[in-house]
């Protein structure tokens, strides 16, 4: 498979299946990676009020570091992660290859166990077994949203989090650290995120892309 589209009628199929076999708590989106700008990824969506998200709007920060390259795998199977709301999905996300191995695409599935894990929690404390916790999958961070701006702004926060102080007592090393965060992150391929990110650490384009190439020979990158 090259594209998306040429087996787009057995991936629309996939998903409604998925989702009908799972029930209304259960959100099943593809994404088209190849053909699409990012802010537009999500070509077919199932159960798209979970996430408030709907066919044309963009993929999450998972997928930018698999197109950066940051993510060599990018399969993610049975991870958790919890909704700006608080709700906490079970989720898997499959990446479609070409022959040339490069992402063209992605199904991804999130179930909200929220109640099950409500219920969990209750039944432990009536038998008094409260302790592990452990639904035995990995914790990661999924910024789920329908505008891809939302997605760089969440990703520009953590960057200031990762550097550990706010920019306005950042040294060049410590802007230079939240750049590269944010370059690991594929915030980059965001159309005009430099615009964005430059003007959020206080210098110019230049400057933004002048220590990204500084950052990324540091780490023996290609520029």
């Amino acid at each position: 498979m090259n594209a998306i589209h040429d087996e787009e009628r057995f991936l629309f199929s996939l998903i409604r299946g998925i989702a009908a076999q799972f029930g209304s708590y259960c959100e099943v989106v593809l994404h088209d990676l190849k053909d699409k700008p990012y802010d537009h990824t999500i070509v077919a969506i199932e159960n798209g009020d979970m996430t408030g998200r709907k066919v044309g709007d963009c993929g999450t920060n998972l997928g930018l570091e698999v197109l950066r390259g940051t993510d060599k795998e990018g399969d993610k199977y049975n991870y958790f992660t919890q909704t700006k709301d608080g709700r906490i999905f079970r989720s898997t996300s499959i990446y479609l290859r070409d022959p040339a191995g490069e992402a063209i695409g992605a199904v991804c599935i999130n179930l909200d166990i929220t109640d099950f894990v409500m219920a969990e929690k209750s039944l432990a404390s009536m038998t008094n077994r409260m302790g592990s916790g452990g639904r035995g999958g990995e914790i990661v961070q999924e910024i789920f949203t329908n505008d891809v701006n939302d997605l760089l702004e969440s990703l520009i926060q953590d960057s200031i989090k990762h550097a550990g102080k706010p920019v306005a007592k950042m040294t060049k090393e410590d802007k230079m650290e939240g750049i590269r965060f944010l370059d690991r992150k594929g915030a980059l391929l965001v159309k005009k995120s430099g615009d964005r990110i430059a003007k959020f650490y206080g210098i110019s384009k230049y400057t933004l892309y002048s220590y990204l190439d500084e950052a990324r020979g540091k780490e023996g990158e290609p520029k």
